[in-house]
């Protein structure tokens, strides 16, 4: 019994003591959770106010903006995206009728026609240039249907793969509207005009770079969705003859007849030239036979001497001579 009496009381005293170290581990523990919970409103209050910085910077390089974020992810390629260009120069008969039969190739297929030059050139021959933008899917059907317009003279076809410049802009873009998301809430919790103030401006520099980034992403998928043809048309030059083929029966008869066809029409230019004045001179004539000449009084003169033809001279030989007949 002794021996138990002195027992229990040394058992009650551990208790007692287990009970106390207890109940101050449990006090310290709940002191420093409530030290750490304080210190880590503090750091989160200060990183909210930093925030907008390391947010912008993330935001512009692209991909520390979307580990940050925890919630944005960069977009998987699922297919390809190639700008497609080409330049074609054809040779045509008539180039107003091909540059209609291009604009309806064009518009058959979905597209639509851009810039339109015409003109002509310093040899008098019609000239035409056109831009054109077809859907990706009928680019090759209409580059055919374009070439066989005349006589292709010039194919040039460019196709650029821009498949990691859309996924980095598509990335960029998302990243950034999270952190215009996050400048936003900020703004919400903000107290202080001074936090408001650089949030305001923090909050317009990064809608500026994410509306450039827009405009960058609208002009990929334009360019992406729709090829663009550009064609010259110009109009085939007269057929030359060529120094090396021998000049025929048929070639020389139609020389012929183009030089003797070209003699006449400038005998007819050369009379049409000279008609006014051949037809002022016969009227003249004709007025001085037909009016003024019968009425010009006639000028009088000395009448004619009627003059008597008398006996001929004798000729000397016949003559007879004195001499003569005396010696008779």
């Amino acid at each position: 019994m002794p021996v138990t009496t002195r027992t229990r009381p040394r058992t009650r005293r551990a208790r007692l003591l287990a009970a106390l170290s207890l109940t101050a581990v449990l006090a310290l523990a709940g002191c420093s959770a409530a030290d750490d919970d304080s210190g880590g409103d503090q750091d989160k209050s200060v990183a909210d106010v930093r925030a907008p910085r390391e947010a912008g910077g993330a935001a512009d390089s692209g991909k520390g903006g979307g580990k940050a974020s925890g919630t944005t992810r960069a977009p998987k390629p699922t297919d390809v995206h190639i700008i497609r260009t080409a330049t074609l120069s054809v040779r045509v008969k008539d180039v107003p009728d091909a540059l209609d039969k291009a604009r309806r190739v064009a518009e058959d297929a979905g597209g639509i026609v851009g810039d339109e030059t015409t003109g002509r050139d310093e040899d008098g021959r019609e000239r035409s240039r056109i831009t054109l933008r077809v859907p990706q899917d009928a680019y090759e059907d209409v580059l055919d249907r374009l070439s066989g317009t005349g006589r292709l003279v010039e194919r040039h076809v460019t196709a650029k793969d821009v498949t990691d410049q859309v996924v980095d802009v598509d990335s960029r873009i998302a990243s950034q509207r999270a952190s215009v998301a996050r400048v936003r809430e900020l703004m919400d919790r903000a107290t202080k005009l001074s936090d408001v103030v650089t949030l305001e401006g923090e909050l317009s520099s990064r809608q500026s770079a994410l509306e450039a980034l827009l405009a960058q992403q609208a002009s990929l998928k334009d360019r992406t969705t729709l090829a663009t043809i550009t064609l010259s048309l110009s109009e085939t030059p007269a057929k030359a003859g060529t120094g090396g083929d021998d000049p025929g029966f048929l070639d020389a008869l139609s020389g012929g007849w183009a030089a003797f066809v070209t003699v006449l029409k400038w005998l007819a230019m050369a009379l049409a030239a000279v008609l006014p004045f051949a037809a002022v001179a016969a009227l003249l004539v004709f007025l001085w036979l037909r009016w003024v000449r019968p009425r010009l009084p006639r000028r009088g003169g000395s009448e004619p001497v009627a003059t008597v033809p008398g006996p001929l001279p004798a000729h000397p030989r016949s003559a007879p001579t004195s001499g003569t007949g005396e010696q008779d």
